[in-house]
């Protein structure tokens, strides 16, 4: 929670402590001007100890690179704001890389709780009642996101409401408003849409060499020793956020901007260079692009056009025929390929952000003037892209 530029973190414990926050530090403080809500599972934070580094997490989290882990913790100084938004955490990596017990570790750190693991919900309402009782959703072991589940955590991501029917009544609504971290893990890469691959982070884990295992008792034994130096750690960035982030600038703001304000401030207390963030978090968003273009057939289809072609015109349903010629009978006998100009038309509209970042301009025309009205699009190269 937060008060007066204040931001205070429940420790969870028997004497309702909370930690206290500000620009010139941090402290325990045993009567904090916030009431939290405990809910059933919530485990206390262990008694934050000064003086450690946020790098002696690197050695329980096999991230691949600098930049990886760089954005790592800027992701928990996010989870212990009293706002978000909060992008969702995507950790991938080959079977055995500890993408299960680092999202435990992660969401240990800043919001214990009991079954810290969950498996994907069956619904949305099952969705916001979790959001209503966690802080940090941690999603295990996915090998897909249906697109509700993905429309949903981009709610989440961002914030968003949902009302359902109150149960045992026919008119009240129970109404559910929530802002939240997700992490989410999986062997694949489970993030396809557009949308919500513009509200995550990607981070990939390493393989383990076998002469490297160790029992997980023994890495979570070395785990809870450290926490507590951590967690002082990470509340260290989170005080230096709050000093610095009314200066800050950046060259550009992303779709997330608040975040990356928000992570560039905690930045100054981090033991990395200044600006290291900000090209971290470039090179992410921009690998993701490519992934997401390249792994959905239309937009990989529509690029390939105008990468033949630099300007391509006609209606929706002379594109949808031309894209089908040019993916393959493979693409288009599968279940997501688009089957009528108005599933075309809105496949181009959620995919338009990154084709235009990869160099591809989707332009809306007027409707033809037979009896059809169909609608005319174009497609065409910007400068430097369409390769």
């Amino acid at each position: 929670g937060g008060d007066a530029g204040r931001i205070y973190l429940d420790r969870a414990d028997d004497r309702w402590r909370s930690i206290e926050i500000d620009a010139s530090g941090w402290r325990v403080v045993a009567e904090p001007p916030v009431r939290f809500r405990r809910a059933a599972g919530m485990r206390p934070l262990p008694e934050p100890v000064r003086g450690g580094s946020v790098a002696d997490l690197r050695d329980l989290v096999n991230v691949s690179t600098d930049a990886d882990f760089v954005l790592l913790v800027c992701w928990l100084c996010a989870c212990l704001r009293d706002r978000g938004p909060y992008p969702a955490l995507v950790l991938t990596g080959e079977q055995g890389t500890g993408k299960s017990t680092a999202s435990a570790m992660l969401r240990a750190l800043v919001d214990p709780n009991s079954a810290p693991l969950r498996t994907a919900p069956k619904d949305v309402r099952d969705l916001f009642i979790a959001a209503t009782n966690s802080h940090v959703l941690a999603w295990d072991n996915l090998s897909g996101i249906p697109p509700w589940l993905s429309d949903t955590l981009c709610r989440l991501a961002t914030g968003g409401g949902f009302a359902v029917r109150a149960l045992y009544t026919d008119g009240d609504e129970t109404l559910f408003d929530a802002t939240r971290p997700n992490i989410i893990n999986g062997i694949e890469d489970v993030v396809t849409r557009p949308d919500l691959a513009d509200r995550s982070i990607f981070v990939r884990l390493e393989p383990i060499p076998d002469e490297e295992r160790q029992p997980e008792a023994a890495l979570w034994a070395r785990f809870d020793e450290a926490r507590p130096a951590i967690l002082g750690a990470l509340l260290d960035l989170v005080s230096a956020g709050l000093r610095a982030l009314p200066s800050i600038q950046l060259d550009g703001l992303p779709r997330m901007a608040d975040f990356a304000l928000w992570a560039a401030a905690c930045e100054a207390g981090a033991p990395w260079l200044s600006g290291d963030f900000e090209d971290a978090y470039a090179a992410n968003r921009a690998r993701a692009v490519e992934d997401v273009v390249e792994g959905d057939p239309v937009a990989s289809a529509v690029r390939l056009i105008v990468a033949n072609r630099g300007t391509w015109s006609g209606t929706t349903a002379q594109l949808l025929e031309d894209l089908a010629g040019v993916a393959g009978d493979g693409a288009t006998h599968g279940r997501t390929w688009p089957k009528g100009p108005r599933a075309l038309t809105a496949r181009l509209a959620r995919a338009s952000t990154f084709l235009r970042a990869v160099g591809v301009e989707i332009l809306r025309g007027e409707r033809t003037t037979d009896r059809n009205r169909a609608r005319l699009v174009t497609l065409r190269r910007t400068e430097g892209g369409g390769e």
